[in-house]
């Protein structure tokens, strides 16, 4: 066995690849857990192993094979160093763990996608190759992106997240040394990665909580460590908060139970509310799952109170089922409410108000136990703000929490931890995506009748133009009807249309068909992208009934059959709207519809 290259302690200017070493196993106490735990050799060889364009490779047996000769400077060879063994780390060379058949080269990049995301999560290294941006196609696991790179037939070519040379893999199977074994029917460099990561997390809090005397922690501090040491989906999570029990405090802010400050990154326990060991795991759980969910930046404009109730009942479900300590007497939950969203929760909500505005959340009558202030970032290295690092924390406690199969997880919270990991399509990019549907790019047909404008310096050779089909106007069009009164500003609705008429220009749309309706219907006619955006004049503001809009459009000889209908509306409209033709729905973030539709709904924001 090749000997390992130790950390250099002295202040000696070294390589950028000696300095990458440090970089990582000084400042990373998971990788440097890992290192010094396993078998893992780091040999630096010429190029004429890996390849000049090579920086490295990582071996099944544990060995990785660095590219001395490699120009890369210390922060991209941490990057590259950390790759390599997070490969090892996850079981990448696992059989049970690649798909059966399997396509090496492709499972390879999927491994390779992975990791480069888990990598810019925890915010270690530079990437010398592609950032993972660039990179548009599912990112949950490796299995995900493995079957999405299989069928989607996009050129793998363009992809680079590797280490190895350009489509060359970086993953290469040998022959396992005596040395390298399976622990309790695991890989033996995966279950050190998990005692690593666990060992870690319990280091970190004791450094968080160093000012409080050893012996002396109460049951709320007691209740937030079983979270660290036996449950890792949470113990990230728990490992970021200081428990605040001040009566006092609680008093004065009206916390009836228990209320979380996400920017600041405490939990307010009352200690008069006389919850035993159980009660508190759910309480503290409950407040981690609010700040980890990211419920305070999700709220977008809905009530505060009802979108807090709507959480709850939402988290509260997901702990009953994981069976986590015990639900407090008063807690919120309805079993009707079961495996709905928070946002299907909260539209349910907001039509029965008599009902839920008389529920309290964990900090009392009309509070809601989840406070939040403009962001902070922490001051200590690089600026990471408290969002990333409880998304962060969730994410990577969901990872560890399933590969240590320490209990079930409902599908649903599942599906929410890791779609933080994806940031959403903004409203106007699925708004352009509709419109793919109706309009698709106009055909060119060759003409003579007009000639080329090369055609004057060669006038012996006769040249065809391109011209569009000749087709009416009125054939490629639709339908908006703009709902002017309510709460719809002038600002909103500007920032509507403008979006409408940059997607009808782009489709070389002409013109559209435009209603403003409040408690009349004000047909202004056709319109061309141009007018749209800048010259509309949006009139009354009155009571809304928009089916006299519709029924405007769909009876207008002048307007097509086949044509689709835009409905932008702050969603305060009647409950029996009738549209019997294509149509989708505009409405302000946090607003609904007052009915269930299956057509598409664009929630907007300025």
């Amino acid at each position: 066995m090749a000997k390992k290259i130790q950390p250099k302690l002295r202040n000696k200017i070294d390589t950028p690849l000696d300095k990458g070493i440090r970089a990582l196993f000084f400042s990373n106490r998971i990788f440097r857990e890992v290192y010094e735990r396993t078998s893992i050799e780091l040999k630096q060889v010429d190029n004429n192993v890996i390849g000049k364009e090579g920086a490295a490779i990582v071996q099944s047996n544990g060995v990785i094979l660095l590219n001395k000769d490699y120009q890369l400077n210390p922060s991209e060879w941490e990057y590259i160093i950390a790759h390599c063994i997070l490969h090892l780390s996850f079981g990448h060379f696992d059989a049970d763990k690649m798909p059966t058949p399997c396509n090496k080269k492709i499972w390879n990049m999927a491994c390779d996608i992975y990791i480069a995301k888990f990598l810019s999560d925890i915010k270690i290294g530079t990437p010398p190759f592609d950032s993972i941006d660039s990179y548009n196609g599912k990112k949950n696991d490796e299995l995900q992106i493995y079957n999405y790179l299989l069928n989607s037939g996009e050129e793998l070519s363009k992809y680079h997240f590797g280490t190895a040379a350009p489509h060359q893999e970086d993953m290469k199977t040998v022959n396992k040394p005596a040395h390298f074994h399976l622990f309790r029917d695991k890989n033996y460099f995966s279950e050190a990665f998990a005692e690593a990561l666990a060992h870690s997390v319990k280091e970190t809090v004791n450094e968080v909580s160093r000012d409080c005397r050893a012996g002396c922690a109460t049951e709320s501090e007691k209740a937030a460590e079983w979270f660290i040491n036996r449950y890792p989906l949470l113990g990230g999570l728990a490992a970021g908060f200081k428990i605040i029990e001040d009566q006092t405090y609680c008093w004065r802010n009206e916390i009836r139970v228990a209320a979380v400050d996400v920017m600041k990154g405490e939990v307010y326990i009352n200690p008069a509310a006389g919850l035993n060991f159980e009660e508190l795991k759910f309480v503290l759980a409950h407040e981690f799952l609010h700040a980890g969910l990211q419920h305070h930046e999700r709220r977008q404009g809905r009530d505060a109170y009802l979108w807090n109730v709507a959480c709850d009942f939402v988290i509260n479900s997901w702990l009953y089922e994981m069976q986590i300590g015990k639900m407090p007497q008063d807690a919120l939950y309805d079993e009707d409410l079961k495996n709905m969203s928070a946002e299907e929760i909260y539209d349910k909500i907001v039509r029965d108000l008599r009902k839920y505005s008389k529920l309290q959340t964990l900090r009392g009558w009309e509070k809601g136990d989840i406070i939040s202030e403009p962001p902070k970032t922490f001051s200590n290295k690089p600026q990471t703000s408290l969002d990333d690092f409880y998304k962060s924390a969730l994410q990577n406690g969901l990872e560890y929490h399933l590969e240590s199969k320490r209990g079930t997880i409902p599908a649903g919270l599942i599906e929410e931890i890791r779609a933080l990991a994806m940031p959403p399509i903004s409203w106007d990019v699925e708004l352009g995506k509709w419109f793919d549907i109706y309009f698709l790019p106009l055909e060119k047909k060759r003409t003579y009748s007009r000639p080329s404008r090369r055609q004057g310096s060669t006038p012996d050779i006769p040249r065809p133009r391109y011209v569009h089909l000749e087709i009416s106007d009125y054939s490629r069009t639709f339908g908006v009807v703009i709902d002017t009164s309510g709460s719809m500003s002038a600002k909103l609705i500007g920032y509507a249309l403008g979006a409408i008429a940059s997607y009808s220009a782009a489709k070389e749309v002409p013109c559209a068909r435009v209603v403003f309706c409040d408690a009349d219907a004000y047909d202004v006619g056709y319109l061309s992208p141009e007018d749209i955006a800048g010259r509309v004049e949006v009139k009354g503001r009155g009571g809304t009934k928009l089916q006299p809009a519709i029924d405007l459009l769909i009876n207008a000889k002048d307007f097509p059959k086949d044509a689709p209908i835009l409905i932008i509306t702050d969603g305060w409209i009647e409950r029996d709207l009738t549209v019997r033709r294509d149509h989708a729905f505009l409405i302000p973030r946090g607003h609904s519809l007052p009915f269930r539709t299956q057509s598409k709904i664009f929630h907007f924001s300025d």
